[in-house]
């Protein structure tokens, strides 16, 4: 993404809210309600549709035994609703409600609130409300997303490099191919057993369960895998028929029919990704879909194509054929330029969002390794015109020989060699020189696409930005929100999100939400926070928080005078590491 993308960036960064990530926006009952007599139902709304599991919420008596729970379904048939019903006679005390989904973009969110009826519990159990996700799990997951990416570059983008760029030996390339196929192959067959584990946020061995792997295959994200798995077959044939050439034909010409088939297949695997990723959640859905379709297939194009030409350059590519990948590369980077900066403003939100959320970081690193790569691509390009000029100045000139009618042809001028082991010395070193540029550039860009694959499963920061405004049970838009980043160890970068309601002077309540590196909610052993005004030496006030079993809260907090207070929050990590940041706040009167 070129220096101009950045700058469409801060004039778009200010547009409304949305989301692609699931955002809780109110619960039925509310977050801390005490009720006279018990509910029937739990009921959450969210800004999106949702799918549900059989284990979609789990709720905790006052001494955190689960309580037997009847259906899960939507809410008078809303797909962006959660609903389930609870036993008669629940008895008094406080219940905590622990719930989980799957977003319309595939990826599993996760919380938990409670209520009470009759009368708060004098204290609150320490429950385990459920996995928030396995490490091992998640990361087989992301690997197997990231081979998948890789080998549909490797798939489409070498299919289309002997299509479009025709180089005189097409053999090299069979290998290739193959390789891709049968790696999208394995990954999408792991993408798909590893589904019912990672939604549940449980270990792999969950994949084993039969249960599971049914309800799997009749989801939206499996359907789109299933799908997946079959346009592998019409590929195969293509790819078969494609090198299925007459002998001494070296190069595979497929005719407008098997082109437009080829394109075809190309298009619908790249969908399945479109259809199960951020691009099918959140606002402007069609355009996101088709900016998300080609900004995939010019990334097999550039990618593919890259491995194509390295081994192509390594047997005998010649120098029309470096040419026309170049035509073929500067119109793909023009596409991921386009689409880049639509999808990137499309998933920030804002330009604070650049550099407070883990997407944006992302984003940022992202960015950076482009500009690299545009900085290798551009030193293949000089080094391309120089081979093309050189291979023009050797070519020998053919004359016209007269001849008379009716009469034999005219022999051909003998034309050079094959640029192999014999090639002049001029165009060896030039080729030599593409070689290493154009294997920079593969290189760079393998590692784009792994920052892309962490990306695409990161929350976006349009989501991060709605649910820092929203309170995570009531749905009640609060006084003041803060969010802080604090750093985990080698885990990475989390946030405490902090509402002071209603954030002026007096009793304020007060809720703090932990987050994770990925966005989702993250238990911690403890947190504290306490309050400062310095300039009328008042203080510190801690806010002596409880935890409520995925969130934090303090009911009272008195903050005397207006203000800009200090407030200091404090994350322990683990049992021997913490972390404090301080953030100044107005509190007015």
């Amino acid at each position: 993404m070129p220096l101009g993308a950045l700058l469409v960036l801060l004039l778009l960064g200010g547009a409304g809210p949305a989301s692609a990530h699931a955002a809780l926006d109110s619960t039925d009952p509310e977050d801390g309600a005490v009720l006279q007599r018990a509910p029937g139902h739990v009921t959450l709304a969210f800004s999106e549709s949702v799918g549900l599991r059989d284990d979609s919420f789990r709720v905790l008596d006052p001494g955190g035994h689960r309580v037997r729970t009847g259906d899960t379904g939507h809410a008078d048939g809303r797909s962006e609703t959660a609903r389930v019903a609870l036993p008669g006679g629940l008895g008094e005390g406080t219940y905590t409600v622990a719930w989980r989904v799957v977003s319309a973009d595939s990826h599993p969110v996760s919380g938990a609130f409670t209520f009470s009826v009759g009368k708060p519990s004098t204290t609150v159990a320490s429950v385990d409300t459920g996995p928030t996700e396995d490490p091992l799990t998640t990361n087989l997951h992301r690997i197997a997303r990231y081979l998948s990416y890789l080998a549909a570059a490797l798939l489409i983008g070498t299919a289309a490099f002997v299509a479009l760029c025709r180089p005189p030996d097409a053999a090299p390339l069979r290998r290739p191919l193959v390789a891709g196929w049968w790696t999208l192959l394995g990954a999408t067959v792991a993408l798909l057993v590893l589904r019912a584990p990672y939604e549940a946020g449980t270990g792999p061995s969950g994949a084993l369960d039969p249960d599971a792997l049914g309800d799997t295959l009749t989801a939206r994200p499996g359907v789109l895998l299933l799908i997946r798995l079959a346009l592998l077959g019409p590929a195969a044939l293509f790819l078969a028929r494609m090198f299925r050439t007459p002998v001494g034909d070296r190069h595979p010409r497929p005719g407008p029919l098997a082109a437009t088939a080829g394109g075809a297949l190309a298009v619908a695997l790249a969908l399945t990704w479109a259809a199960s990723e951020h691009a099918s959640a959140g606002i402007q859905v069609p355009a996101a879909m088709t900016s998300s379709t080609l900004h995939l297939l010019a990334t097999a194009l550039w990618l593919g194509g890259l491995t194509a030409l390295l081994l192509t350059l390594r047997s005998a590519g010649d120098a029309a054929t470096v040419a026309r990948f170049s035509r073929v590369a500067l119109a793909s980077v023009t596409v991921l330029a386009v689409t880049g900066v639509y999808q990137s403003w499309r998933g920030l939100g804002s330009w604070q969002a650049l550099t407070g959320t883990t997407y944006g970081r992302l984003l940022l690193a992202k960015v950076v390794l482009v500009a690299v790569l545009l900085a290798a691509a551009a030193v293949s390009r000089r080094w391309t015109a120089a081979l093309a000029a050189t291979a023009a100045a050797q070519e020998p000139a053919r004359e016209r020989v007269p001849q008379p009618a009716g009469g034999p042809p005219a022999p051909e001028p003998p034309t050079a060699p094959a640029d192999t082991g014999g090639a002049a010395p001029a165009t060896a070193a030039l080729r030599r020189g593409l070689r290493r540029s154009v294997l920079a550039e593969a290189v760079v860009a393998a590692v784009v696409l792994a920052v892309t694959t962490v990306l695409t499963g990161t929350q976006p920061g349009r989501a991060v930005d709605e649910a820092a405004r929203t309170v995570p049970a009531g749905g009640v838009l609060p006084a003041s929100v803060t969010t802080i980043p604090f750093e985990i160890g080698t885990a990475g970068r989390g946030t405490v999100q902090i509402t002071l309601d209603p954030g002026r002077t007096g009793d304020n309540a007060v809720q703090a939400v932990v987050f994770g590196p990925d966005g989702s909610l993250a238990a911690v052993p403890e947190l504290r926070l306490s309050f400062t005004l310095p300039d009328q030496h008042v203080g510190p006030i801690d806010a002596e928080l409880v935890d409520r079993g995925g969130y934090w809260s303090a009911n009272t907090v008195t903050l005397p005078l207006p203000g800009t207070w200090t407030m200091k929050t404090t994350v322990r990590v683990s049992e021997i590491d913490q972390v404090s940041e301080v953030r100044r706040i107005r509190v007015e009167r």
